[in-house]
């Protein structure tokens, strides 16, 4: 069966580190892997933040998650901080993806690398909205 593969950049534009907690664990003792996507979600809000934005006002629009894509490399573990590289790429005129990498601080260890579809979106006209100029020349790579 065919696998998802995903071709990060050489360099991401941003970077955090997030530590993991009991609550991102599964009965197995390691990162579950739909919380994974929780500790993305927050790496994402702090991407906007650092550009200036939030996930609802970046220039007057805001974004919504339309796609998301996932590869697991390892496991993670309680008490781990991991570090979350996020850049954004392949623009259309209503969003882009949101390419990211998230490997252990201390070992280097890559724990998984994934893509998230956004699209930019008026929440007050309630559609759909163009890239906003300033959100694509700082968000990427």
């Amino acid at each position: 069966m065919p696998r998802i593969k995903i071709d990060l950049p050489e360099r991401f534009v941003y970077s955090t580190e997030i530590t993991l907690y009991l609550s991102h664990m599964n009965f197995a003792g390691h990162l579950d892997n739909a919380l994974l996507l929780s500790v993305v979600s927050e790496a994402r809000a702090r991407f906007f933040m650092a550009l200036g934005y939030s996930e609802l006002n970046v220039d007057g629009v805001g974004i919504v998650v339309a796609d998301a894509a996932v590869q697991y490399r390892s496991e993670a573990f309680h008490g781990e901080v991991m570090v979350v590289g996020m850049s954004a790429a392949e623009f259309s005129g209503k969003g882009c993806d949101l390419l990211w990498r998230m490997h252990d601080k201390a070992s280097q260890r890559e724990v998984a690398r994934g893509k998230t579809g956004i699209v930019f979106f008026d929440y007050t006209a309630r559609a759909v909205a163009g890239v906003p100029e300033t959100f694509r020349a700082r968000a990427a790579s």
